[in-house]
């Protein structure tokens, strides 16, 4: 099964999607427990682990990398993501988060946003969907690259 993407992925954001591409195997999203975080000690700091709720909330921060909770000035882990994103607007986060949940294909969302200390930084962020089933999209592995980095505490 190929998933293929409207617009060119950003290089930095390849290996990531390579990697999820790979645990998927022939499925359409590879489960949770696929993913070996000793695989990604690279990736760690910048990747997090959003829940996808069947309440009001719809996704939820469960695992936070340690840059982006610099880049944020705080740590949203176990919060809403419609309350302490980070982007343009509530409404844009959350689109980005429906469209892997409705389709179950990764997306890929470029643009500025500010972060800490008031800093604008380009963004490219890539969101990868994880099933327990092979067909509902439990959770959402997101990746984000800022240009220029911010800094970190």
């Amino acid at each position: 099964m190929t998933i293929s993407f409207p617009d060119p992925i950003p290089t930095a954001l390849e290996p990531l999607y390579r990697y999820w591409d790979k645990k998927r195997g022939d499925r359409r999203m590879p489960r949770r427990a696929d993913i070996e975080p000793a695989e990604l000690v690279s990736f760690l700091p910048a990747l997090m682990i959003v829940d996808v709720v069947a309440d009001d909330r719809r996704y939820v921060y469960r695992l936070v990398g340690t840059r982006e909770v610099d880049a944020r000035g705080q740590d949203p882990t176990g919060r809403a993501v419609g309350e302490a994103f980070m982007g343009a607007s509530r409404e844009g986060v959350l689109r980005n988060y429906d469209r892997v949940q409705l389709t179950g294909r990764p997306h890929v969302d470029t643009g500025t946003v500010v972060t800490t200390k008031d800093r604008l930084d380009d963004s490219h962020v890539i969101f990868l969907p994880l099933s327990e089933d092979g067909q509902t999209v439990t959770q959402i592995l997101v990746y984000t690259v800022y240009d220029p980095e911010p800094p970190t505490a």
